[in-house]
Order: C-alpha cells, then structure tokens, then sequence
C-alpha cells in the first residue's frame, strides 16, 4: 500500500535523513507548486495519498491535479480516489465482514478463481468492544461478571473472529475487555506517520464505525464508511469520493474554568448542523485551538457525525506531539513524525495566521461564549443549556410528539408512581432519572472530564450525598489506563460509592446495551406512562437507542452525569435548586461541589503519565486469557455450521455469474414504508435487544433459544435471518401508515397490519418490487451496513427521500438498492403521494452520475426524481449489483 510501480512522481523521491536512505518520502514540497501551501491540511493528506499511489489506471495523475486544483474546483462535482493507509473496524461491523470475505472466498472458487485473492492488502485493526452489555451494575465484581456473560453470550461469534485473524493476512485483532475502539485507536493504534516498506507517509484511515473521525483530533485523517466500502479497500479498491468542501472553523479565547470539553463539542454541534455541514471536511484553526488538549480535540472530532460533516480535521501540532509522549510512544517515532510533516509542510503551528490556509467558507466560535449544557431528549444537535433543562423538559412535555415533543396531556404532567424496590418505597415521575451512564469513546477518553466526574463524586461523599438505589448507575471507561488513574488518583472509591462501578471496557450504554432495568421500575413507568429519563455521556440518544423504557435521553459530561443521578430528576434548575438535602438537613447546591478546572488539570498532571499506557497496551492483544484459551478452525475456506443462529452464510452471491446484466426499470413497485424525517440507522436497523413479540424472536425460539439466549441485534450481525427479520424492528419506527410508532406496516394488497418483515416477505412471494418514500436526513446515525443489507433482502429495490446522510446513501449503493432523491422544490406531501400508489421507476440503459429519471404512479401522476449514484465508480458497482459482486468478479478473473 505504500508505494506503487510506474509512478509518474517517482522524482519526488527523498531520503528523510540524507544518512539513512531507508526512509524514503514523497516531498511535496518539491512540486514547486505554490497551489500546495494554500491547501487546507487535511486536502494535503489526499493529494500524498494521490502522489504516492499514482498509477495511472485506479490513481491517475489528472487526480492528483484535481486535488491540486481544489480551490478552483469548488463549484463543480470532482470526482477523486483515495486510498486510506489502513481500516478499522469494531466487532459488531467487523462480523459481517469476516462473513462477507468468508462468502467471497466460496463465490470466487465456483467461478473458478483463487479463493485467497480475498485477502485484506490495506493493514486492519479489529477492536471487539460492541459486545459486553450492563447486565450487572453496583457490584464489585459486575466486571468480572459482564465479561463472563459476554464472552458465554459471543463464544461462537468470536470463535469466528479469531478464525478470521488466521485465515485472513493483514487482520489483527484486539480481544474483549481492551477498550471502546476510538480510544484504543487514539492511544495505541494511531502511528500519525505510518513507516512502512522503506516510506514515510501520513498515517490515515476510514473505519466501519461514523465515529472514527474522533482520530482526527490526533491530526490523523479518517472517518466513517459503510461495512461494505470498508471491505473493498481492504482489499486494495481506492475510495471513490467527490472533492469535499472545507470549512475553516476558527476557535478563540480561552474557556471559564467550569466548562468541560462535553459542554465544547455539543455547542460546536449545535452550530455547525446551522451552518450545514454535510458532506464537507471542517478544519480547525485559529489561536483557540493550540488552549484544548488532544483529548478536549477528540471529542469535538468524535461528534463530528452528529453536526453532519465527513471529517472534522485538527493538523499536527505541538500539543499533539506531546500527547504522543505522554501516551507513551518511543522518541524515535517522535522525531521522525515531527521530521516527515514539517518537510511536507503538514506540522501547524495554531499561533502563525500565515500557516492559515484558504478554506471555502470560515466560520468562528469564541470558547468564552460557551456556558454548561446537555443535548436531547431525543437528537444530539439540540442543545439545552443546563440553567435551561427545566424548563425545557417541562416544555417538551406538552409539546406535539417529534424531536422535541411527547404530547403529553397538561392533566398529566404531574403524575407520580409510587413503588416498592429492595423493601422501601419510592416515587417515580415525568423527568425521574433511571439510568445515568458514564459511557462512550467521546468522553472516557478525556481524562480532563474523567478525572472531573471522580473528584466531584468525591466532594459529593464528603457533603453525604447519595444517589437512590434503584437507578441503574454503570461505568464503562474507554480503556484499561482510564482505571489506572482513577484508582491511583484516588477517586475510583468515590465514584464506587454513589454506585459508578466499572462494568466493562466497551461500548455498552451509549450503542444501547445498557442491560435491563429493575422489574419495579419498568412497571412503574408502564402504569404511569412516564417520560422517564436517561442521563449519558455518550454522543447518541435517538429514541429506542438507550434503552426501551427511556423516551428522554440526554448527552452530557460525566460530572453532569453523576450530578443528575444525585438529583434523580432532568426537572431541577441546578442555578437555583439544591441538588440534594443530605443526612444533617443541609442544601447542597451543585457549585458546592463541582471541581475547578485548574483543580483538575493538577491531579492529571500528577496521575496520567506515559507509564501508565506502556504497561497497559504491551500486553493488550494477551491479557485476555479466554480469548488465548479459544480454538478456532485454521482452514482458509470457512465452514459453515447450518446449526450456527450466530454465523450464517448470506445469500448475497446466490446464482452469481460473471456475466453483467443490463439495468431493469422497476415496474409497479408497492411502497413498503412511508416514512418522515430523520429516519436513522437505528430506525432501520436496531443493534440493541430483540423484543420477545418480534419476527427475530420467533425465529430464534424456533431454533430452541429462550428469551435470555437472543442477545442483541447487533451480535447478531453475522445471520443474515435474524437481521432481515430485524429490519424497521425499532418500537420507536414512525410510519405514516399507521399514524403511530411500531415496528410494523400495512400490507397493501390486503390492508392487514404485520410486522415489517412478514409484509414484506408476502410481497416477495408475489414477485412485487418494493420502495420506501422518506423525508429528510434519511438514514443519519450510525454507520451501519445492515440498514442497506436488511432492506435488500427485504426486497426493496429505491428509496425516495428528501436527502440522505453520507454514510448510509453509499451503504445502499454498495448493496445495489436506488437511492432516490425528490427535486430540490418537492416532497412526498407537495406532490401528494400517500404511498398507496404503485410506482413505477424508469431505469435507462445508459446511465450518468447524478441523472434526473421520471417516476410513473398508477394513478396517471408522473414526477422526476435525482439518482444519487453521484460518481462512475458507483455506476460501475450499480452495474454489477453492489461493490461485493464487481470485487468477487475482478478477483476471479484469470
């Protein structure tokens, strides 16, 4: 992957040191090209990447002019490749494309080709963090005994991945109990500088997770992209993408000493998804930038799919050197990176106004604006600031049921529920706080806001401060260093005691596998049909994604966590309500006992210190002595067990030939959805608990499984059975055919309300195409390849929609469904379709990126819609009915 034969800019080439010619660069420098010192750095990062893979047949030098060209390019669709220095992936995401590779060895030895051609050639790093749930909570042994559970739960699924690690050449795997994959990245497996085959590089990456951006924060260019274009650049396909926009994003000033970086990164959402964002590179520049920390970087990074943009890019500077040190990297790592990008003009310096480079558009946040806030109930982007959760809760309330609505009776909003829990009475009511969640890579990165949560769980035990039993409190710390220094600082005992115990490295709350609540307290929520809250540090709270019995889900700092879990309510005005009256009768308010930033900043200097990361990832990929202990098949052709509910072969290259059929026109489609705005991954394609009364369920019970077997959706990734029958199974799916929330539809023919999966396997039986008509934002959230997948196998052919978010539009195009865009003036409700009308789609045989085609309804209306395929490589992939088919059929070519 580092060099290519051939390569027209073979005379760019440089030793780094004259002495050592082992280490060979790129110097762009030497291009002479004034264009260059003008690029934004994260351009920069795509024009080496061009320069130092040009071929001239997938990496053309007019490509590495295009990038040149970028600011003149601004107003046209230019169409570029990439090709990242390596991928991650996550154990949800990473299964199914062990699953997918498994399957393409079979389909590339039936037309006659070398099944091992199916071998990743980019370097990837599988991190298994999606598994472990909070099955148990408040204990001292609930680690031990989530990682007991998970590893009971996934034996089969990582008897698979460890499989996979031998059969498959460039694949490492991080076993479970390591961490949350943003971090272990940012700590452990980032090299910022790859050094490899003789040549220095930047170090970058795309990841089958929408939140490998927080690597960014690092000055390592990376991001999300569906599972299955993920798959192709390992094996050795460039990523075709349009030359994005930057945005310049200037910060000034210096923070008050109360914010944290939670309180930064939800105001910067809240901005950019206002200033729009989607689809563009934001840049970081500006003095404010050199006052945040790495960790305060990666987490306004991490959040980057929340405001909408590919990449949120902060270059390489001092502070980033020195958090390599810290994080225990060898100096002599440290003095080539540092070497290597200030020859190739890539190290920044945020104080120098003539290192600015140009940028499309600039926009500009003065940090001392920013005040403590939250995010919800139910999207990230809405921003509350905490003097304002109140009010706005109550608003919310009574408001219409939508984003920021439950439509509950004025009667009712003062309804309590009393209940008994381990033999004494307590009250639940609108707002009341059930889980509280310290969880997620955003945030448990950060020792700054880690180390905030302890010492202020520590003030609160000294005030004799409490948080009432049955709220389901859990820690989940992104890596096994975030332990170390809570325990050697000393606040672990305090965090322990208002019930914050470690209950695994991994993901956990925040991807929804938060566990159950107790019985009593699902009840009550039940009888009273209460708002009930949830309080996490996380980056996600779309509705159904925490957890079933939480429909108010808030973002926010983890000191904010634990201060909400003490109070028991969202309903409290911390400026002027006492947080908690403790034993002695005294008000406590919450300035009483949140910690100073300088406080904070002096135990971290004092207890996060390089040692800590050295003794923590040398023994990363052994420490976990299950996972040693588990035999796997060394074959390199899987064998498929038909008795696996776990690791199914898919039927993806079922009849698969190398001939190419010509594209057909869809005829007299029915819709099967009609769905509105904001409609995410979730939605689609839930990764959290199967519900017992589901098609997935049923199925599962029919293969003998009882309800404590199921596990999630999401560990079950690697059946293609379950995840069909799992498609537009969230309860929370709004469907304006029933005018309600449920994980059904009416099928049309007959008018009979089913569960989504059984209408649509009835269409299937009558050879009908379907459709699904969508507004706006359509499938924002997670990366998740099986919200393209699912609706594939459920036979849908298009998706209508007002606009698509990035990650999912190419997912459905990877898997060969149309995505379909209404014209810029139109929507479903201006051209009055209902969704009860048959479409039918004009398909031309030759097709352009982009192209307008004409929709034909059965009753006489016609209308244009535009085909998002918006580059020839998706055309091409289009042609061959997704880009796993036109990858098997290039490798079995002799």
């Amino acid at each position: 992957m580092s060099v290519t034969a051939n390569n027209p800019f073979q005379h760019l080439v440089e030793p780094l040191d004259p002495k050592d010619p082992k280490q060979q660069f790129y110097n762009l420098s030497k291009l002479g090209d004034p264009r260059y010192d003008r690029l934004p750095f994260s351009i920069r990062v795509l024009l080496e990447s061009a320069v130092r893979n040009c071929d001239e047949f997938l990496v053309k030098r007019s490509d590495v002019e295009s990038i040149l060209n970028w600011k003149q390019t601004q107003t046209e669709t230019v169409e570029v490749p990439f090709r990242p220095a390596r991928v991650i992936l996550q154990d949800f995401t990473g299964v199914p494309a062990v699953v997918d590779f498994a399957a393409m060895r079979d389909a590339v030895m039936q037309l006659g080709g070398d099944p091992e051609k199916i071998n990743p050639v980019c370097p990837a790093d599988l991190v298994i963090d999606h598994s472990i749930q909070v099955d148990f909570n408040r204990k001292s042994d609930s680690l031990q005994k989530n990682q007991d559970l998970e590893f009971d739960r996934n034996r089969e699924r990582f008897q698979f991945l460890k499989w996979g690690s031998k059969a498959f050449r460039n694949m490492r795997i991080i076993p479970p109990g390591s961490g949350i994959v943003h971090q272990v990245n940012l700590e452990y497996l980032a090299r910022v500088v790859f050094n490899y085959d003789g040549y220095v590089y930047p170090d970058s990456l795309v990841g089958t997770d929408s939140h490998t951006t927080m690597i960014d924060g690092l000055g390592v260019l990376g991001w999300g992209v569906g599972g299955i274009e993920a798959e192709a650049v390992m094996l050795g396909q460039p990523i075709s993408m349009v030359l994005p926009e930057v945005v310049g994003y200037k910060l000034s000033g210096t923070p008050d000493t109360l914010i944290t970086s939670t309180d930064i990164v939800l105001t910067v959402t809240k901005h950019l998804r206002q200033v729009g964002v989607v689809g563009k590179f934001v840049e970081f520049f500006g003095p404010g930038v050199a006052q945040l920390s790495i960790a305060d970087r990666a987490t306004i990074a991490n959040m980057c799919p929340e405001y909408g943009a590919t990449a949120a890019f902060f270059p390489v500077d001092d502070v980033s050197i020195k958090y390599l040190e810290q994080t225990g990297r060898e100096a002599e790592q440290l003095a080539y990176i540092t070497k290597y990008l200030k020859a190739v003009a890539m190290f920044r310096d945020y104080n120098d106004v003539s290192q600015d480079p140009d940028f499309t558009q600039v926009v500009e946040l003065d940090l001392t604006t920013v005040v403590p806030c939250c995010s919800g109930p139910k999207r990230p982007q809405d921003r509350i600031a905490v003097s304002d959760m109140k009010k706005d809760f109550e608003t919310c309330l009574g408001a219409k049921q939508g984003f920021k609505g439950f439509q509950v009776p004025p009667e009712r909003h003062s309804t309590t529920v009393p209940f008994q829990f381990n033999g004494k009475e307590y009250t639940l009511s609108h707002g009341s706080v059930v889980i509280a969640a310290i969880t997620s890579c955003t945030n448990t990165s950060n020792p700054s806001v880690m180390l905030g949560a302890g010492l202020l769980a520590k003030k609160a035990i000294e005030c004799g401060l409490s948080v009432k039993p049955y709220i389901k409190t859990s820690l989940s710390p992104g890596s096994g260093v975030v332990t170390y220094y809570l325990k050697e600082s000393g606040v672990m005992d305090f965090l322990s005691q208002l019930g914050f115990e470690v209950v695994g490295y991994g993901c956990m709350t925040c991807i929804g596998n938060s566990g159950p609540l107790p019985e009593p307290v699902v009840e009550a929520i039940t009888q009273g049909d209460l708002v009930a809250a949830g309080v996490l540090s996380g980056n996600r709270n779309f509705e159904g994604r925490v957890h079933p019995n939480t429909r108010a889900n808030y973002l926010a700092s983890p000191p904010l966590v634990i201060a909400y879990a003490i109070a028991g309510t969202v309903r409290i005005d911390f400026e002027k309500e006492p947080i908690a009256i403790n034993s002695e009768g005294k008000e406590i308010f919450l300035r009483d006992i949140w910690p100073t930033r300088q406080e904070i900043q002096e135990v971290e200097r004092t207890y996060v210190i390089p040692s800590m990361f050295k003794e923590v990832y040398e023994k990363i990929e052994k420490v976990n002595e299950r996972w040693n202990s588990l035999v796997a098949p060394s074959d390199k052709l899987y064998t498929w067990d038909p008795k696996s509910t776990y690791i199914k072969s898919p039927p993806f290259f079922k009849d698969l030939t190398m001939n190419l059929q010509p594209p057909k026109s869809i005829i007299d489609a029915y819709v099967l959805l009609n769905l509105g705005d904001s409609v995410t991954t979730d939605h689609i394609s839930p990764a959290g608990n199967i519900a017992r009364n589901s098609s997935a369920a049923r199925y599962l019970t029919n293969r003998g499984l009882t309800h404590r077997d199921y596990n999630s959706y999401g560990s079950r990734r690697g059946n293609d059975a379950i995840m069909a029958r799992g498609t537009f199974a969230n309860i929370r799916l709004f469907n304006k055919f029933l005018n309600k929330q449920a994980p059904q539809t009416i099928h049309l023919p007959t008018g009979d309300t089913l569960d989504v999966f059984d209408a649509a396997e009835r269409y299937q039986l009558s050879g009908v195409p379907l459709l699904v008509l969508a507004g706006k934002e359509y499938g924002s959230g997670s990366s998740r390849d099986w919200a393209a997948k699912g609706p594939f196998l459920l036979g849908i052919k298009a998706v209508i929609a007002e606009s698509y978010e990035r990650i999912h539009r190419s997912n459905l195009v990877g898997m060969g469904v149309i995505p379909l865009e209404y014209l810029p003036a139109d929507t479903a409700d201006s051209l009055g379709l209902t969704g009860r009308e048959r479409y039918t789609i004009i398909i031309p045989t030759q097709l352009t990126p982009r192209m307008i085609v004409d929709v034909k309804l059965d009753t006489g209306k016609t209308f244009q819609v535009r085909m998002r395929f918006d580059t020839d490589v998706e055309l091409a992939y289009f042609h061959h009915g997704g880009i796993l088919n036109y990858m098997i059929r290039k490798m079995s070519k002799h």
